[in-house]
């Protein structure tokens, strides 16, 4: 199925205390990483972000569309909803810069459950992944009624749509320690993600 890969890239990293899609870890930024593995699977793949960073990214060259966000300062259901404005395809997988772990075969489940629902979201522990998550155009009308209102609250949205769930035990099949919802937020997080990295690459060359 035709899909969009939208990178949300747009939010503030005050507890990290640098631009965490910046970040670079084995020698790429973090969403040169989210690039490449979302590549083999997206028809095209955009990235939303803020005025400040527009610049930085056009700068580094992404083999993605960069695009300014229609709603600076309201969050994810902002991004979302510039993301789904300027895609062709009819569903959009949607995922955060900073996550780094992502496991392209659970990314595809999630994109073979789709059909028949406005959006497709994994839940784990009773937390829904909004920023791991499939969404439609038809989801636009919700979004933007929804912000018109003040209410930034993704959770709202998939009870006002068609919203297919996917439980933690289908999650397990492909990923049973989580990694694809690790994401960077502090120094501390970001050394993890170092050190995850270097030992699965340690690995492999056993």
């Amino acid at each position: 199925m035709p899909i969009t890969s939208i990178i949300l890239a747009g939010g503030k990293s005050s507890r990290l205390g640098s631009e965490k899609a910046l970040e670079q870890i084995s020698g790429k930024s973090l969403v040169e990483l989210t690039i490449d593995c979302l590549s083999p699977i997206s028809q095209a793949i955009i990235v939303a972000t803020s005025q400040e960073l527009i610049n930085p990214f056009k700068a580094a060259q992404l083999k993605a569309k960069v695009i300014l966000d229609l709603y600076p300062g309201k969050g994810v259901l902002g991004g979302v909803y510039t993301g789904l404005a300027s895609a062709d395809t009819y569903y959009s997988l949607i995922v955060g810069c900073d996550m780094p772990f992502l496991n392209r075969d659970l990314l595809l489940y999630l994109i073979n459950s789709a059909p028949g629902f406005d959006a497709v979201a994994p839940e784990i522990n009773g937390m829904i992944e909004p920023l791991h998550a499939i969404y439609s155009k038809d989801c636009l009308i919700s979004i933007r009624q929804l912000l018109d209102q003040g209410e930034l609250s993704v959770s709202k949205l998939f009870s006002l749509v068609n919203t297919k769930y996917v439980s933690q035990g289908e999650i397990d099949e492909f990923d049973s320690e989580h990694l694809s919802f690790f994401n960077i937020n502090t120094q501390d997080d970001l050394k993890r993600a170092r050190s995850i990295i270097s030992y699965n690459a340690s690995l492999a060359q056993m």
